[in-house]
């Protein structure tokens, strides 16, 4: 199988689309979508975003040192473009794409309601790189849409649909192929019934 060698560039995908919804000190809300997203730490639970310095979110996240992450699914993929292309300087960006604010329990900036999963951070460092600079952020707290939660009160992240960016397309994830761990884990045989005779 032939290869072609490019020269360096971004090439890690797919990433997950999220929407970082923030607020400026006046209250000013807006919404920014990043893909350059990540889980960065367990303990304490931590995670990043990288945003250009030009964006118009990027003040309010360094003036305000907070943001929330907000997962993105099928039903979110036109506000998730929207965001992400139109700039908050021109839109309000929650009117336009009939979001709703609602209020975060530890941030001032707001989670978006229609959101699977939102993810409330505070900044404890900021890595200015080139032409991104990276938020590292703690989690505050995560709040999940109690109408996927299963039977057995597990959150059920594969029913919400995630959409996922794939070098400049939007695709919603697939089948499911295995767990974490499958590949090394013991096959259950199965006893067969013994069929007793009377």
């Amino acid at each position: 199988m032939a290869k072609q060698t490019w020269k360096a560039g971004n090439m890690l995908y797919p990433l997950p689309a999220v929407m970082a919804s923030v607020s400026d000190k006046d209250g000013k809300n807006n919404i920014i979508t990043v893909a350059w997203a990540g889980t960065i730490c367990t303990n304490p639970p931590m995670v990043s975003i990288s945003v250009r310095p030009e964006r118009y979110s990027y003040h309010m996240i360094d003036e305000t040192g907070e943001f929330v992450i907000n997962l993105t699914n099928e039903d979110l993929a036109k506000a998730s473009d929207y965001c992400g292309v139109r700039s908050g300087r021109d839109v309000d960006k929650f009117k336009e794409m009939h979001l709703t604010p609602d209020e975060a329990q530890y941030v001032k900036a707001p989670l978006i309601k229609e959101s699977p999963v939102n993810i409330e951070c505070r900044v404890v460092k900021k890595e200015e790189l080139g032409s991104h600079h990276m938020f590292l952020a703690e989690v505050l707290a995560v709040h999940v849409d109690d109408a996927y939660m299963d039977e057995s009160n597990r959150f059920a992240l594969e029913k919400t649909k995630p959409l996922v960016y794939v070098h400049g397309q939007y695709f919603s994830l697939g089948r499911l192929l295995g767990t974490f761990g499958y590949s090394v884990r013991k096959k259950i045989k199965k006893k067969k019934k013994e069929n007793k005779r009377k």
